[in-house]
């Protein structure tokens, strides 16, 4: 009789190690190595345990978040493994009274045994729901808690800031990360770059984050870089090669020149007119000579509209001259709504006048300790702002310090456990569960429900009852027009499923930006949003509250 193979899975995919050498499997809390000598000093070592990961509130006051950091989870397990000098280590801290053969034990290890279900990374979720379900021996999954909600738990944070950034400046602006700076040390510059691209941004200014993850890279100067120049004497190399290369301009400096005078005597300036700065035009000057295809300046060393503005576009109509175009200016400081304003209607009135094409559509820069508040209050007062540069209130996530994701045991050795807490938001919902999305006939994302793993999924068309966890009274029936299960399989440890390819970053950032476009604006909205529902079925709900009452302890009154 002949065998039957196992199913394939992947053969000969090598998946590299975490991002950050630092997430090895010491990365973790002191009592998950005890509880491990614990376990397997009982003998419960191997038992088949499961663990959800998920988070109890949506962060930011909103209510949805963008999960993200499952590529760096599925890197972690798949390169887990103990070193020697880490297991000394261990046997140090431990007790003085750890067995040998627990340390051999530690030698062993690895996660092939080992199965993560998840959702795909950069999907948008919601309280209560499961974002990674994890099975295996149970010593060896106690080990994963710290560093899984580790690498989820600022990771969906900041994609989920980077996504509330671009909704309340829309699709149209160029949204640029600027946070490296500010970021809470090199690791949180790194991810932060990572997980803001995730959420939505353009670019990041991050040149190590730009190398690593092939994100677009925006910078150009800054206010040191302006202020150290002293007067146009400091340009030595003056010419500049048209763009056809047909010719060259040998004095490049007097061209910028002759446009100011021009500029100065226009009618576009109406009387605003002062000596500009010369060390400012010197600085912009000797950048376009460097960068004349992408020449963005700085304009608010000095002063924006009598200094900085103008001598911008003398060196922008001096380059137009030689067939360049200037990209635009940034603006770091002021009034930003009502310079936005004035700057364009220059820039307008500029290319009325001189006959410039195009010269009025060039791009306004916005930074300066921006954040989702000050977003939507320049919306609010008007403005001409094409792209912003946000920092600090992006990367720190200065709202809302964590998510507070959770990892907790919902079965063992097939059998279901359950945690109570007096707070009803910290009781778990216990066994091995499938979910799926329902969505209604507009096509927006109605309901998450979660279902046992042995029931049948729900239909298309077909009415389903959909229960709040808890609360007896919140349930509703829902008629899907589409379904979408939701967990995948990432790591199908000895199991014979096949298991998901990890999708380059761009297709991460694209999957999040239309997961959020299938939101009801509702559910989106910065100030009270309308909350999403999170179901269970029926037959879970009775589950859940059977397995409750035989858990909780009965009082008796004397």
């Amino acid at each position: 009789m002949a065998t039957k193979e196992p199913k394939k899975k992947n053969l000969g995919r090598k998946i590299p190690g975490p991002t950050n050498p630092m997430v090895t499997p010491l990365l973790t809390d002191q009592y998950q190595f005890t509880m491990a000598y614990a376990y397997w000093k009982s003998g419960k070592h191997q038992e088949r345990a499961v663990f959800d990961l998920y988070f109890r509130k949506n962060p930011f006051g909103g209510e949805y978040t963008v999960f993200a950091g499952l590529e760096e989870c599925v890197r972690f397990i798949a390169n887990f493994k103990l070193t020697e000098e880490q297991i000394d280590y261990i046997k140090d801290n431990l007790s003085v009274s750890c067995e040998e053969g627990f340390l051999d034990y530690l030698r062993g290890i690895d996660c092939s045994d080992v199965e993560v279900y998840a959702l795909p990374e950069g999907s948008v979720v919601f309280a209560k729901v499961p974002l990674l379900r994890v099975e295996g021996p149970l010593a060896v999954v106690q080990l994963l808690e710290t560093p899984f909600i580790n690498l989820v738990n600022f990771a969906s944070l900041v994609s989920t800031n980077a996504a509330r950034h671009r909704f309340v400046a829309g699709k149209s602006k160029t949204l640029l990360e600027f946070g490296l700076r500010r970021a809470q040390g090199p690791d949180g510059g790194i991810g932060a770059s990572k997980y803001s691209y995730i959420g939505g941004f353009d670019a990041t200014s991050n040149v190590a984050a730009g190398m690593l993850f092939g994100i677009p890279l925006r910078g150009t100067q800054s206010h040191a870089f302006v202020s150290s120049y002293m007067s146009l004497d400091e340009i030595k190399d003056k010419a500049l090669r048209k763009k056809d290369g047909s010719s060259t301009c040998q004095d490049f400096v007097s061209l910028v020149g002759d446009w100011l005078r021009k500029i100065e005597r226009s009618d576009s300036l109406r009387g605003n007119s002062a000596d500009t700065n010369k060390s400012e035009l010197a600085a912009l000057t000797s950048y376009a000579l460097a960068f004349p295809d992408n020449f963005l300046a700085l304009v608010d060393t000095y002063d924006v509209m009598r200094s900085g503005v103008p001598n911008f576009c003398a060196v922008a109509l001096a380059l137009s001259d030689l067939g360049y175009k200037a990209i635009g200016i940034r603006l770091d400081s002021g009034d930003l709504a009502y310079l936005s304003c004035e700057i364009r209607k220059l820039f307008c009135s500029i290319e009325k006048e001189f006959g410039l094409p195009g010269f009025g559509k060039m791009s306004i820069t916005a930074s300066n300790d921006l954040n989702e508040e000050t977003i939507d209050a320049l919306n609010k007062q008007g403005h001409q702002i094409d792209a912003y540069g946000i920092g600090t209130y992006l990367v720190t996530c200065y709202a809302q310090a964590a998510l507070g994701v959770v990892f907790k045991l919902v079965e063992i050795n097939n059998k279901p456990r359950i945690k109570l807490s007096e707070a009803v938001s910290k009781v778990t919902i216990p066994c091995k569960k499938r979910i799926y999305r329902l969505y209604g006939k507009e096509g927006y994302a109605l309901v998450d429900i979660m279902t046992g793993e042995d029931e049948p999924p729900p239909k298309v068309g077909e009415r389903i009852l959909c229960r709040h966890p808890f609360r007896e009274s919140k349930r509703a029936y829902v008629v899907p027009q589409k379904i979408e299960e939701l967990l995948r399989c990432y790591c199908a440890g000895n199991s014979d499923k096949n298991e998901e390819i990890l999708p380059p970053l761009k297709d991460i950032r694209e999957r999040c930006i239309q997961q959020l476009e299938q939101m009801r604006p509702d559910h989106m909205r910065r100030l009270n949003p309308t909350p999403y529902k999170v179901s269970v079925s029926a037959k879970l709900y009775d589950f859940i509250h059977f397995l409750w009452v035989n858990e909780a302890p009965v009082g008796e009154l004397r």
